[in-house]
């Protein structure tokens, strides 16, 4: 089993930049891995933000590329999240999950339980 912890959410002015942290334990995320990271809104559905496989392959939501950025440390086994021109859409719970192999298409076998990011305008 896999425990997820998300860190380095708070208030950040528009324009702004964050970096989340995702700090995985019980197991080591491997290559055979994909992670991803999604947002929930005040009020609304749980979205994808972005997604990674174990290849270093990424796919984003068309409102954060160019501005977000996900990367993985093997070694820390922590994946991050890099937020840069932050608007206040962003504003959300972001959730940091992973899967338990690559099975082609991500099913979210692990979350964590999220960190909130406040973008004020």
């Amino acid at each position: 089993q896999v425990q997820l912890v998300e860190t380095g959410g708070g208030l950040v002015q528009a324009g702004g930049s964050l970096r989340l942290s995702c700090a995985a334990s019980g197991r080591t995320l491997s290559s055979n891995n994909p992670v991803a990271w999604f947002r929930q809104a005040p009020g609304k559905e749980r979205e994808f933000v972005v997604w990674m496989n174990g290849s270093g392959g990424t796919r984003y939501a068309d409102s954060v590329k160019g501005r977000l950025t996900i990367s993985r440390d093997y070694a820390k086994n922590t994946v991050y999240l890099q937020m840069n021109s932050l608007k206040p859409e962003d504003t959300a719970v972001y959730y940091c999950a992973a899967d338990a192999r690559d099975w082609g298409a991500f099913r979210g076998d692990y979350w964590g339980k999220g960190t909130l990011v406040t973008v004020s305008s």
